[in-house]
């Protein structure tokens, strides 16, 4: 048996999933899923292929039309050199182009410096290629950002790379500028490669910029980009992602992962992803605006429904509100047994019908911490918030939050 495999973990959100599945109208602010439906250029896009009887094989890496879409995407909105179609792959989401990644580039005993916290599937993928993750903490003092002389300290003479993910899962930071350019001075000095998840790239709140480690000056060729459909156009169901990287061996190595694996992505998803590519991009913006407003429904919310229970800023990208915990929260405060962020998940979804997940899954610096999904309606964020009050009305006040502006409509 593949025994390598029992030391890749499960995600806690497994455990989550069935513990959800016992309580009735739970409110489902646990999965990274939106509540939008993908736009209709996606659907009549995938419509048509069915007509037209686009439903047999198509080339391993990706639909000829689409790998053209993309580049030409890299190259204009993430200012990627990419120089040929053939540079681009067409995955099954973003957590397949992970691991098609990891599969190429790493070898048993190589290291992987990772953020701590981190999403779950990074560190599992990593293991999953018999190398090793070496976790690197992002700070709240630093909105959930490097200290960049300890990331340059977790470099040994066995890191292969570092992957980075901004806007980041699970706390919505977003890297700066200087900080991606300092990132990728350090790979370039240490002759590491660059694992640039960007999942959340059209995510990104109050000014914040995301800018692609491929786009920096001589980047691209020690940077493996990693993409999805799923948050930007809400195509989370459909599992569409893909990777860009120039190096020619190391594609070669993920195209054969890609065939082993998938042989080719659904041609019906790919043409999908051809109408989301070629049509209006409204909606995209329209998500976004209609996020931001989320968020600051639920953060103006939750600091009068939870009193002094979470504490947190507002984040500057991707959907989730990554909250402190109050450490003398009881029951059973401070007593041996499970984890506050644990405790804390198992109440909220057991007395309180509220989906979530403990910080520790993401993470021994996730301890403490616990996270929510905003990306639901309005409705449903609403009814978590009275749920909240009503398990947490007797604390007094304690007011940790910065209080966003009000939110038009709500």
């Amino acid at each position: 048996m593949g025994h390598y495999l029992d030391n890749v973990p499960f995600s806690g959100i497994i455990s989550i999933r069935d513990m959800m599945y016992t309580v009735k109208n739970p409110f489902r602010l646990g999965p990274g899923d939106v509540s939008f439906d993908a736009p209709d250029t996606v659907k009549a896009a995938m419509r048509r292929a069915i007509d037209e009887n686009c439903s047999h094989y198509h080339q391993t890496t990706g639909v000829p039309k689409l790998l053209e879409l993309l580049a030409e995407k890299l190259r204009s909105r993430n200012r990627i050199p990419v120089g040929d179609p053939s540079e681009v792959m067409v995955t099954t989401g973003g957590i397949h182009a992970l691991y098609i990644a990891c599969q190429a580039l790493l070898e048993p005993g190589d290291e992987v410096v990772i953020p701590d916290p981190t999403w779950p599937p990074c560190a599992g993928n990593v293991r999953a290629a018999r190398a090793i993750p070496v976790p690197c903490p992002l700070h709240e003092r630093l909105a959930w950002r490097y200290d960049l002389d300890e990331l340059a300290s977790k470099i040994t003479p066995n890191t292969r790379a570092i992957y980075i993910n901004s806007p980041h899962n699970p706390t919505g930071g977003v890297l700066t500028r200087e900080d991606v350019e300092a990132i990728a001075a350090i790979a370039a000095r240490h002759g590491v490669w660059l694992l640039s998840d960007e999942a959340y790239e059209d995510v990104i709140f109050d000014g914040a910029e995301h800018v692609s480690p491929a786009s920096l000056t001589g980047m691209y060729e020690r940077t493996i980009s990693l993409y999805t459909f799923s948050k930007t156009y809400a195509m989370t169901g459909l599992r569409l992602g893909y990777v860009a990287a120039q190096d020619p061996q190391l594609r070669e190595r993920m195209k054969k992962a890609l065939f082993y694996t998938a042989s080719n992505v659904s041609s019906v998803v790919q043409f999908g992803g051809i109408g989301a590519l070629e049509g209006s991009q409204a909606s995209v913006s329209a998500y976004r605006d209609e996020l931001k407003a989320r968020r600051d429904l639920f953060y103006r919310g939750i600091t009068d429904a939870a009193s002094g229970t979470f504490t947190g800023e507002p984040p500057r990208g991707a959907f989730y509100a990554f909250l402190r915990i109050d450490p003398g929260w009881g029951p059973a405060a401070g007593e041996p047994g499970p984890s506050l962020s644990w405790r804390m998940t198992e109440y909220l979804i057991s007395q309180g019908r509220i989906g979530c997940v403990p910080g520790v899954d993401f993470g021994a610096n996730g301890e403490g911490y616990i996270r929510f999904c905003f990306a639901r309606d309005r409705g449903e964020l609403s009814g978590a918030l009275d749920s909240m009050r009503a398990l947490f009305s007797s604390r007094p006040a304690r007011n940790g939050f910065a209080t966003p502006a009000p939110v038009p409509g709500s």
